[in-house]
């Protein structure tokens, strides 16, 4: 292994600008559609694993009366639990758009609602972060 002095990435002696957009490609493909990153790579029971539980995480999240936090940089918190909610991608971009996830705070799953929605965004982004392992041949 190498260290490119450019940007602090170590690479195999074979690694070319072209594997780079790959595995780019792949981890984009890993956020968009949960699971598809790992479907590319030729792990299909991890990848139809991810693809259903954490669309499942994320759908009960909604039934729960879950809220997709809007983007506030007033407020941190709220900011990061958006970022924690576009995790998840295709999904996201669905509820967000079919205008669900407003949340009842008054329900008494709102809570859990939330939860449900902000952990699947985080997994989906581990999820990548194994792709992208993966990708690199360290795993």
């Amino acid at each position: 292994m190498a260290k490119n002095a450019k940007s602090g990435v170590r690479t195999t002696a074979g690694t070319s600008s072209m594997e780079g957009v790959s595995v780019a490609l792949r981890c984009a493909a890993a956020w968009f559609v949960p699971g598809a990153g790992h479907l590319w790579l030729g792990r299909r029971q991890k990848g139809i694993v991810f693809l259903v539980v954490l669309t499942l995480m994320f759908a009960l999240g909604l039934f729960l009366e879950g809220r997709l936090f809007p983007i506030r940089l007033s407020e941190p918190l709220v900011a990061l639990a958006a970022v924690a909610d576009m995790g998840l991608g295709l999904p996201f971009l669905v509820a967000r758009l079919a205008g669900t996830g407003g949340g009842q705070v008054v329900a008494a799953t709102y809570e859990y609602g939330n939860t449900f929605l902000i952990v699947a965004g985080l997994l989906n982004f581990l999820v990548i972060l194994d792709v992208y392992d993966i990708a690199l041949g360290r795993k």
